[in-house]
């Protein structure tokens, strides 16, 4: 069990890729797995899938104050940590030319400046040699419309890894980002607002324009994020791993 005994937060790990990772980590022998979440009814839900060993933490990365409770409740119960997932984000349509700052300040205060103090604040209770995994987007690298906001905070992200694997290179601390396609989640609809026609049209769209020609499970994704925080991944620092199917390839 690659991640025997280890301790994880998770930011946004009450669904969709989040959840996934948590599940993972519990089935590859992880002994506490903290999850945050803006929802408590999303989190009590969470809980009862995956059992004791996940504690849920009702928390918005975007206010310092609900980050710092993060670390507190960590604390309290005496852990350290293996790793930080620092995965909690929102993708919102925005159309240039009519973006208000009102949205610009929510998707980066969520998507930049969440993952930024997440880690800064949580980064005391990181062993040496522990692991950093951010969740990026292939968006980052690709100039997808009306996501002009979502694009530009994903790239930061990406930068972000590539920061911090110089910043903490005497602790020994790796840090990596996922930078997953397109990937059936709550996002879909509770972010981007898709209806059941235009998540069928998505997925016909994958199926020609995807080598793998399908949308990806979030637990697909899952995977990639805990092996890059396992011993097997001791020599990859700094990197975006593209888990898309090869869409971004072709």
């Amino acid at each position: 069990m690659s991640h025997l005994d280890q301790v994880a937060v998770i930011t946004g790990g009450s669904t969709g890729i989040g959840f996934s990772i948590a599940e993972e980590l519990i089935r590859k022998g992880a002994k506490r797995v903290y999850i945050t979440g803006r929802t408590e009814k999303t989190l009590n839900e969470a809980q009862e899938k995956l059992g004791e060993k996940a504690l849920t933490i009702v928390s918005d990365v975007s206010k310092l104050s609900d980050v710092e409770k993060i670390k507190g409740i960590i604390e309290e119960e005496g852990y350290s940590l293996d790793m930080i997932f620092a995965n909690a984000g929102i993708a919102e349509k925005n159309t240039f030319g009519q973006t208000t700052p009102e949205e610009f300040d929510r998707t980066f205060n969520i998507n930049v400046k969440g993952v930024f103090f997440t880690v800064q604040t949580l980064m005391g209770l990181l062993k040496n040699e522990g692991n950093i995994v951010l969740t990026g987007s292939i968006v980052g690298n690709k100039g997808m419309p009306n996501l002009s906001l979502y694009n530009a905070s994903k790239a930061a992200v990406r930068s972000f890894a590539r920061s911090w694997a110089s910043d903490l290179k005497e602790r020994k601390i790796r840090v990596n980002s996922i930078s997953p396609g397109m990937t059936y989640t709550p996002i879909m609809k509770n972010g981007l607002k898709m209806d059941d026609a235009e998540l069928t049209a998505l997925k016909e769209f994958a199926v020609s324009a995807v080598p793998a020609a399908r949308i990806a499970a979030p637990e697909e994704i899952a995977r990639a994020a805990v092996f890059l925080s396992s011993r097997d991944a001791s020599y990859i620092n700094g990197i975006e791993f593209t888990i898309d199917g090869g869409y971004s390839q072709i």
